[in-house]
């Protein structure tokens, strides 16, 4: 970490021109050290688990009699079958691999140490029998002889069942697993408790394995559209506003036509000549289609009619994303953020989901009813699990905060730099830097306050699956609304961290003071601020049912050749619920620049007027919507003395 640089001391005049960016000094420095204990811990979970001999249990595998298969290993007391030399025994294979424990989140089956998975299926005894004798790996229990297989009576309980479905090892984990998936259909089944019929699930993954090459196509055109849209906005931000509005319009009209139309072939499908389960996919695909179409229809008349409400607002909006388009000319690697960010995640993530593993297979070795050995952590131990959750949580949003604030340092630096040339030579770099050395305790403190919120949510949200069919009318509408008004709230403090992370940037102030300030900031320029910041994100959200629209119309056009033989309806599911991430994750990061310019605008208007020697920082574009705006309201009979004051921005803290 870096060191702190100590704020101004001299006393400053309050007549004095104001200058951003001045004094630096080290905020909420409690709450970086709480993290940083806060991460000591989680790695003291890792370490512990990983010191217990969960590391070699997870990797290497173990029999259901504690035997770590690939070593040697020491006898269990008063555990059998304990303490065998499994050096040539690589591989854990299950008697029967498909039986799901969901409640316990593991495999209900006896587990062996063999030399080899087998690669073909095994139909009978006599099969498993003679492919022990040919490769030397017994796949039944350790207490019966490959020469027993087909003449012993417990051969049916000590063997695995028939039949032994074509298995191979996961790479890095030495476990036998089967080649064909289809197996787990029932721990989906159980999953999905809607599906009231097995076909209907078999169908949509057979639809999915089946189209799993144009699902990955159709993923990486969503991707390439988003990076296509953040280039247009970089560079024709002008007319951006009426292309996405006329395109969405126009895309919805034609996507809903395009379904109507699919929906009226589909009604001519020959069903003398098709097979019952051929009719049967063509009747859920119709199905799928008529809804399809209808949502599309509601959805194209709620948005036409939305754009003739704001049609009058649309042009107030062409400046600011000029703006933002101008920031992104002069910060490029903001659009590549995404990605840091993503790649950042999942690395914590792989860790947190190693560590989870290794905590599963940690602790003391215990009989348990059925005879065989489980691992469990007795005492206070017991609950690294709760810590290691929370740390999910918190974690998580303080990368994401870490994003934030870099995103509104950078921003900020080119707002309140009068001459561009000026910029540092990569202000990204430069507000990363900042955040380390000074702001790390305010991302800290911020990403905590939404953990609060979230974890009483998933708390609700776990006892209401739980409680599914138990509880009475009242407590469910109850557990219900209270899970809403924690999302909700939990949205409005995500909002409020940003801005906060703004000024925090601005003025260098800690984050209960930065929050104040832009929550006050906020509330008295609340129509101007809501104004421009809903037009904005709505062309924003347009942007994203752009990608989402052209890529779900591709989805329809390729996966229709398809509808003969699958059932089409998850794949254009998971494409759609793909191309949305995609589009979120790329046109998140133009939000933010949005709603950090609107911050410095404010501050901008407060502290200086135009004057020589207090010239505004604004671009000229944005003075000029500002002033058509003003003159636009007075025009109308709306305007006046108090609103046509300056907007009211925090006051800058010494």
């Amino acid at each position: 970490m870096g060191c702190c640089s100590s704020a101004s001391s001299a006393a400053q005049s309050s007549k004095r021109e104001w200058k951003p960016l001045e004094d630096r000094s080290c905020t909420d420095v409690p709450w970086l050290l709480l993290f940083i204990l806060f991460c000591i811990g989680m790695g003291f979970i890792c370490g512990f688990s990983v010191a217990t001999g969960a590391a070699a249990r997870l990797v290497s595998g173990y029999d259901s009699y504690g035997n770590i298969c690939g070593q040697k290993n020491a006898k269990l007391e008063a555990i059998p079958n304990s303490g065998m030399d499994h050096t040539h025994r690589k591989y854990v294979f299950f008697l029967d691999p498909c039986n799901l424990d969901l409640i316990n989140r593991k495999i209900k089956s006896v587990a062996l140490c063999v030399t080899a998975c087998p690669r073909q299926e095994l139909k009978t005894l006599s099969e498993v029998q003679k492919f022990a004798e040919m490769n030397g790996s017994a796949l039944c229990s350790y207490n019966l002889k490959p020469s027993e297989y087909t003449t012993s009576s417990k051969a049916s309980v000590l063997c695995p069942k028939l039949p032994v479905p074509a298995s191979a090892p996961i790479p890095f984990f030495h476990r036998c697993a089967p080649v064909n998936i289809s197996c787990y259909a029932k721990f989906a089944e159980a999953l999905i408790t809607f599906v009231s019929d097995n076909s209907v699930l078999h169908r949509l993954i057979s639809g999915v394995m089946t189209s799993k090459e144009i699902i990955l196509g159709l993923c990486l055109l969503s991707l390439v559209l988003s990076m296509i849209l953040m280039v247009i906005i970089r560079y024709i931000s002008r007319v951006l506003v009426w292309i996405l509005t006329i395109l969405v319009i126009l895309g919805s009209l034609g996507g809903t036509g395009v379904l109507w139309w699919l929906y009226a072939k589909q009604r001519k499908f020959p069903k003398e000549t098709v097979t019952p389960e051929q009719l049967q996919i063509a009747e859920d695909n119709l199905q799928a289609l008529l809804i399809y179409a209808i949502s599309a229809t509601v959805f194209t008349v709620i948005l036409f009619l939305i754009m003739l409400v704001m049609r009058k607002r649309v042009a107030l909006t062409i400046a600011l994303f000029h703006v933002a388009g101008k920031v992104f000319i002069h910060l490029p690697l903001l659009v590549f953020q995404p990605f840091w960010t993503f790649f950042a995640l999942v690395l914590f993530w792989a860790y947190w989901i190693m560590t989870l593993l290794f905590l599963g297979t940690t602790g003391s070795a215990v009989q348990n009813d059925q005879g065989f050995v489980e691992f469990r952590v007795s005492g206070p131990l017991q609950y690294m699990w709760w810590y290691h959750v929370v740390g999910l949580i918190w974690i998580s949003e303080f990368i994401l905060a870490c994003q934030q604030m870099t995103v509104a340092g950078a921003v900020v630096t080119y707002y309140f730099t009068r001459d561009k040339r000026n910029l540092p030579f990569t202000p990204i770099l430069a507000s990363v830097n900042r955040l380390i050395r000074y702001h790390l305790g305010t991302v800290a403190k911020g990403s905590f306050i939404i953990t609060l919120v979230k974890i009483p949510r998933m708390i609700l949200m776990y006892m209401h699956s739980q409680l599914k069919g138990k509880e009475n009318a009242c407590a469910r509408c109850v557990l219900k609304s209270c899970i809403c008004c924690l999302w909700c709230l939990e949205k409005c403090l995500n909002y409020l961290n940003q801005n906060a992370y703004t000024a925090t940037a601005i003025n260098s102030t800690n984050f209960c003071t930065s929050a104040k300030d832009a929550f006050v900031i906020l509330v008295e320029n609340a129509l101007r601020v809501a104004a421009i910041n809903t037009v904005g994100d709505f062309m924003l959200f347009l942007g994203k049912v752009l990608i989402v629209c052209s890529t779900g119309l591709a989805g329809i056009m390729l996966l229709n050749y398809q509808q003969d033989y699958t059932v089409w309806v998850l794949p254009l599911i998971i494409v759609c619920l793909f191309a949305f991430l995609v589009a979120h994750c790329f046109l998140s990061i133009y939000e933010m620049v949005v709603d950090v310019l609107f911050l410095c605008f404010a501050i901008d208007t407060k502290y200086n007027d135009g004057s020589p020697g207090r010239e505004f920082y604004m671009d000229k574009v944005l003075m000029e919507f500002v002033e058509n705006s003003r003159k636009a309201m007075k025009e109308a009979g709306k305007g006046g003395v108090a609103d046509a004051r300056e907007l009211k921005p925090m006051l800058k803290r010494r």
